[in-house]
């Protein structure tokens, strides 16, 4: 969700006014594709990196995190919505823990959209602390080396229990990953847009979606042995 900075910048306002701005789009996001019958969601909202930032902004970011939290949860659980906060949470202030884990608890059961919120997330750590984990288990003697392969890996990422996502997108103009989902986003589409996050709305999601459905997905095979009837080598 790239281009609130930028979106208040262009406007003469705090680059807070413009991560509290982009929480409208969240919302309509949550509910198209809640309408939809999107199974999971995942939102980048804060990464690794974004702890670079000025502190001013970061404070500005946790404290909207958690007034999100305490303003959208009750609405989230009576829409049968099902949270879940990934990423690092030992660098987030005990509080904010806590009220993360108080909102996960009241949705854990429900049914619906599987919402996902990377706060001090990064691929790249999801990644190391699966090895470090896996590493435990070998060292201890609970699991062979050899017996490790993708799927052994998989299980430990934050998204274990998640079928791979199907569409990335990112807003803001930039073409890259940047450290997001970086194992489970390997077969993803990608979609890029030039407009900022405060501005994104149905529309832009249909676009992505309409794009998304008009793509030949082959998993490493040929056309024909998708059925699609086209042997692109790509």
């Amino acid at each position: 969700m790239d281009g609130n900075g930028r979106w208040a910048e262009a406007r003469g306002e705090t680059r807070a006014a413009g991560h509290r701005a982009g929480i409208e789009p969240v919302r309509r996001v949550i509910r198209e594709c809640a309408r939809l019958g999107v199974q999971a969601l995942t939102l980048f909202a804060f990464s690794s990196e974004n702890w670079r930032r000025p502190e001013t902004e970061v404070a500005a970011l946790m404290g909207l995190f958690m007034e999100a939290l305490d303003r959208e949860v009750e609405e989230l659980h009576a829409n049968g919505v099902r949270l879940r906060v990934i990423g690092n949470r030992r660098r987030l202030s005990v509080r904010l823990q806590q009220r993360i884990a108080e909102a996960e608890a009241l949705t854990a059961s429900n049914g619906g959209l599987c919402l996902q919120v990377a706060v001090s997330y990064g691929g790249r750590w999801d990644l190391v602390e699966a090895a470090r984990r896996l590493a435990a288990r070998a060292a201890s003697g609970a699991l062979q080396p050899s017996a490790i392969d993708e799927a052994t890996l998989a299980a430990e990422l934050q998204l274990a229990d998640l079928p791979d996502p199907d569409l990335f997108i990112r807003t803001g103009g930039d073409h890259r990953v940047s450290n997001f989902l970086l194992w489970n986003i390997a077969y993803a589409e990608l979609f890029f847009t030039d407009v900022l996050w405060p501005q994104f709305d149905e529309t832009v999601l249909a676009e992505a979606i309409a794009d998304f459905a008009s793509r030949e997905r082959r998993f490493g095979l040929t056309g024909q042995q998708r059925g699609t009837g086209s042997e692109g080598a790509s």
